[in-house]
């Protein structure tokens, strides 16, 4: 891991889609068979910027901004996980995309998996990292370090007070879980879609949705329904992992390994959560050899 080889430009044109009534923005890059890259909380396309290069010769690569966040737009809706899985569907089904391979993270990846599993007809394969792969059972599964930061997120009026007000999540708990840090243009970045409280709704909804310890139980419904899925799918699978890790720590890394066909694993080394900022060139060397093995 070398600082000096991420860079914090973002070389890409945006286009927009309307989707259920907002704009969607997204990066395409490339042509070919579709590279759908998927981010999460509190990041956009952005997070992408240093692995497109190594795949854009490989496909149509598109990064899109999850509704409220990037360049989308922010509708009054609630932000919760189904809210976010009808714009998901509607970007799809807007731009026709078809034989998808699915690049996914943090909620990105429940989003990707929840939707691959419901169409699994329209999938080539599914590369995830620091992903949410099961239900956590309670919260003493949850990363110590930050277990206290979010359960606060979650207590009505605390949390507000930190994200909505204090901008706690972009602030402090992302450059947080990069090891390297992030540089004052990165943050500019990615502070830049929620300058303000409304803005930051979002952000708040995502710690919200967790499914932890049986709640919200309707997320946790669906995140069971599609880890099973994922259990019989026999789609290609490749797996990034770092240690310690956040959502996939070794003990989740060694249950995937054990439980979901046809699974490859890269492991990174060192690394918290926002992998693609501590090891992006070894994710896109990765995963540009992976997808040139997949089948035609």
């Amino acid at each position: 891991m070398n600082a000096h080889d991420i860079s914090p430009d973002f070389p890409y044109s945006k286009h927009f889609v309307d989707v259920l009534g907002a704009r969607m923005a997204y990066v395409d890059e490339g042509q070919g068979d579709p590279i759908l890259f998927l981010h999460g909380n509190p990041t956009s396309s952005y997070l992408w910027r240093n692995v497109l290069p190594h795949v854009r010769g490989l496909g149509r690569c598109i990064a899109v901004d999850l509704i409220g966040m990037g360049d989308s737009d922010k509708p009054d809706i609630a932000y919760r996980f189904d809210d976010h899985a009808r714009y998901l569907a509607a970007f799809i089904a807007a731009l026709g995309l078809e034989r998808i391979t699915l690049v996914v993270h943090d909620w990105g990846s429940a989003l990707g998996f929840d939707w691959a599993m419901a169409h699994p007809e329209a999938v080539r394969g599914l590369a995830f990292m620091e992903a949410i792969v099961t239900p956590m059972p309670s919260w003493d599964d949850f990363p110590e370090a930050g277990r206290a930061m979010f359960q606060a997120f979650r207590t009505p009026g605390v949390g507000e007070r930190l994200v909505l007000d204090d901008n706690v999540f972009v602030e402090q708990a992302l450059p947080a879980s990069v090891l390297r840090g992030l540089t004052p243009e990165e943050l500019r970045h990615y502070r830049a879609p929620f300058p303000d409280r409304a803005a930051r709704r979002p952000v708040l909804a995502w710690p919200r949705q967790l499914p932890i310890a049986g709640e919200p139980a309707d997320v946790v419904a669906r995140v069971e329904r599609y880890r099973d899925a994922l259990c019989r799918s026999d789609l290609p699978k490749l797996l990034f992992t770092v240690e310690p890790g956040v959502l996939v720590p070794p003990a989740v890394a060694r249950w995937c390994r054990e439980h979901l066909p046809r699974l490859e694993v890269i492991e990174l080394g060192r690394g918290l959560h926002f992998v693609q900022e501590d090891h992006p060139h070894a994710i896109g060397r990765g995963l540009a050899a992976w997808l040139a093995r997949l089948p035609a």
